[in-house]
């Protein structure tokens, strides 16, 4: 229900936004909103995840969510809704959201036993992109249907279990006891030792710069009203099928890294998956050369965006995977928070160079700007960062 309520909020303020303003700079603006209040919170949600009951901080920052998008409702409903107000529930549920991400990553090593923990972080991607395929067919629905209010109330609705159900969960594995040292030192200090566990680590610092470098040069979904609008020559329908068809890729793609849990070359299997990702850029951006044929330019754009979102998959599961299985429990939420943070932050400023290169040079040169850039990432990384080449687990 959180991703739900996350795709709801996502769509939803990002369609009201593009249609009040028309601006695809507007619209990427939202990148850099999420990014000013992300990057720190990212940082401190690791540290409050290693020292605090994770189910409670999970709750106290999803109920914001409630909150916040149950006042963006009664302002569109009262015809109040200005763009100041989504610009600044978004800097506030950005905060409230990262600060309770590395809790909800890192409680899952505590919920299922270690020889069950690629199945169960795989499940979890698995889930988040189910849920990621019914989000916009939803919104499609509620859109055309009624109209933009029926997607912010349902983004209401889907906040409630979101912030109760977490209460009910029970801790059973991995629950070692904490360290009071480590608990009583400066938040700084505990933050500088995630830094350096993941800085040392054999595999994670290559696999976050090929992320970030391939992401911020090519990050579309927070700005698919543009990419919709101005590539597919569609109106806000077409967000849900083609955001669909993102999300049913990112299923086949999580599936597919569990069938190939004993693939031990986990370094190589990202390289591989990213490369992909890279050269389905190039074919997203050459959609702007097809005929204007609505039902072609969907078809192939639904296949090319399914694709995509199967290789970023593979990239994203790999990742949290060795996360969770090289990481002990006293350090896995900072270890955790520093995955998002590179994530988020690799996110936002493609959500903001994304829209705004779109608005200056078309969306289709973008994508192809993208995949140039994103090749040369990955050929620089293969060829510089031996460790994400030579890593094997087990």
């Amino acid at each position: 229900s959180s991703s739900v309520t996350m795709q709801m909020r996502n769509i939803g303020f990002g369609v009201w936004l593009y249609e009040e303003t028309g601006s695809g700079v507007m619209l990427g603006l939202l990148g850099i909103v999420q990014l000013v209040a992300q990057m720190p919170a990212t940082l401190f949600g690791g540290a409050f995840a290693d020292s605090m009951d994770r189910r409670k901080l999970i709750t106290f920052t999803q109920s914001f969510s409630f909150v916040l998008i149950a006042l963006a409702t009664i302002l569109l409903i009262t015809d109040q809704l200005r763009s100041w107000h989504i610009y600044g529930i978004v800097l506030v549920l950005g905060l409230t959201s990262t600060l309770g991400g590395p809790a909800r990553s890192a409680i899952t090593a505590n919920i299922v036993p270690t020889s069950h923990l690629m199945h169960a972080v795989t499940s979890n991607t698995a889930t988040y992109q189910i849920s990621s395929i019914l989000s916009p067919l939803m919104f499609t629905a509620a859109y055309e249907f009624i109209g933009i209010s029926a997607v912010f109330i349902l983004g209401v609705f889907t906040s409630v279990p979101a912030t109760v159900m977490p209460l009910f969960v029970k801790l059973r594995y991995s629950l070692m006891e904490k360290d009071e040292k480590s608990n009583e030192a400066p938040m700084i200090q505990r933050l500088w030792e995630g830094f350096t566990f993941v800085r040392n680590h054999p595999i994670l610092p290559g696999l976050y710069v090929m992320d970030i470098g391939v992401t911020v040069v090519s990050y579309y979904r927070e700005i698919m009203p543009l990419i919709v609008d101005k590539l597919f020559r569609q109106g806000a329908w077409a967000i849900g099928p083609l955001t669909a068809a993102n999300s049913l890729g990112g299923v086949a793609g999580s599936f597919l890294v569990l069938f190939m849990a004993t693939f031990r070359a986990k370094g190589m299997l990202v390289l591989y998956a990213t490369s992909t990702y890279a050269i389905l850029l190039f074919a997203f951006g050459s959609l702007q050369f097809l005929p204007g044929n609505p039902i072609v330019l969907l078809v192939i754009g639904g296949a090319i965006i399914s694709g995509l979102g199967m290789t970023d998959a593979i990239g994203m599961t790999t990742r949290q995977t060795t996360v969770q299985l090289t990481t002990p429990d006293n350090m896995r939420g900072r270890a955790v928070s520093f995955h998002s943070f590179c994530a988020m932050s690799a996110n936002n400023i493609g959500t903001f160079e994304v829209g705004y290169m779109s608005s200056r040079i078309g969306a289709g040169n973008t994508m192809l700007l993208g995949g140039v850039v994103s090749v040369l990432v990955v050929i620089a990384v293969w060829r510089l960062i031996s460790g994400l080449r030579n890593y094997r687990y087990p």
